[in-house]
C-alpha cells in the first residue's frame, strides 16, 4: 500500500504522538526508555498535558519538525518522524543540554544519566555545525511490517540528499539493520546504557548511524570532519 510522508499539521499532534507512545511501548529499549522519562505512566490526563506541552513548544521552536506517514488508501496516521534541522551554526549555549527538567529527584537523576552521554556524544561529533539529527523514528505496532518504517528512513535519505548535510541517528538495536540496508552508516562508537540504569539484567549499546548525501561518494565521518564539515552539492 502506499505511503506517504507529510509535515505533520498542529491538529495531527495528539495522534502522532499515541504512534510515538505505541511505538516505544513494543520495542525493549523504547519500552524501557518511556519508563524511565515518563515514570508516572501514560495516563490520559499526562497524554493531555504532553500534547499542550508539544504546541507550546512548537510554536516557537526553530529547528524541531514533526512528519507523519500516512497510508493514502485510508488517509490513516501510521507512523511519525520527529527531528531537529540545524541550517545554521549555533553557538555553545544553544546547545546547551538542559537535561530533564519535567522530573525530579532520583528519577530526573536516573534519566539524565541515560540522555547525558547521548548529548555528550553528538556535541563531541558535531558541536555546532549543520546536520539532521533524528530522534525518533516510530511506526504504529498493528502497522509494523507494512514498510511504513522504510517509508519514513527513505523519507530522512532523501532529506539528507536535498539538504546536502549529514543525517545522525541514535539507532535502537532492533532497527540498526534496516538502516544498514538502506545505506546508512554505522559509526564505530557507540554508547552503552548501563544495566542498573535501565533496570535490566544487561548493559545495552546504541548504535551510532549516519548518512551522507548520496552524491557525497564512499566517505567516513572523519574524512567528513577533517574537510571541515562541508555542505555537500551534486
Amino acid at each position: 500500500m502506499p505511503f506517504a510522508v507529510l509535515p505533520a499539521l498542529l491538529p495531527d499532534i495528539h495522534n502522532v504522538y499515541d504512534i510515538y507512545f505505541s511505538s516505544f511501548t513494543a520495542d525493549t529499549m523504547g519500552s524501557l526508555m518511556v519508563k524511565i522519562l515518563f515514570p508516572s505512566g501514560i495516563t490520559p490526563e499526562f497524554r493531555e498535558q504532553h500534547t499542550a506541552g508539544t504546541l507550546a513548544y512548537l510554536h516557537q521552536s526553530r529547528f524541531q519538525y514533526t512528519w507523519k506517514c500516512v497510508d493514502m488508501e485510508t488517509g490513516e496516521i501510521v507512523g511519525m518522524a520527529l527531528g531537529d534541522i540545524y541550517l545554521h551554526e549555533r553557538s555553545e549555549e544553544e546547545r546547551r543540554d538542559h537535561g530533564v527538567p519535567w522530573l525530579t529527584g532520583e528519577d530526573r537523576e536516573r534519566a539524565e544519566r541515560i540522555l547525558g552521554p547521548l548529548h555528550e556524544v553528538r556535541e563531541r561529533l558535531w558541536g555546532g555545525h549543520k546536520y539532521i539529527y533524528v530522534h525518533v523514528v516510530g511506526v504504529d505496532p498493528k502497522n509494523q511490517g507494512r514498510k511504513a518504517g522504510a517509508a519514513l528512513v527513505q523519507w530522512g535519505s532523501d532529506l539528507c540528499d536535498h539538504a546536502g548535510i549529514p543525517i545522525y541517528f541514535e539507532s535502537s538495536p532492533s532497527t540498526v539493520k534496516l538502516y544498514e540496508k538502506m545505506g546508512w552508516h554505522r559509526l564505530p562508537e557507540s554508547i552503552v546504557h548501563k544495566a542498573a540504569d535501565l533496570g535490566v539484567d544487561e548493559d545495552i549499546e546504541v548504535p551510532l548511524m549516519v548518512k551522507f548525501p548520496t552524491y557525497a561518494g564512499k566517505i567516513t565521518f572523519d574524512e567528513y570532519k577533517a574537510q571541515g564539515y562541508p555542505i555537500f552539492s551534486r
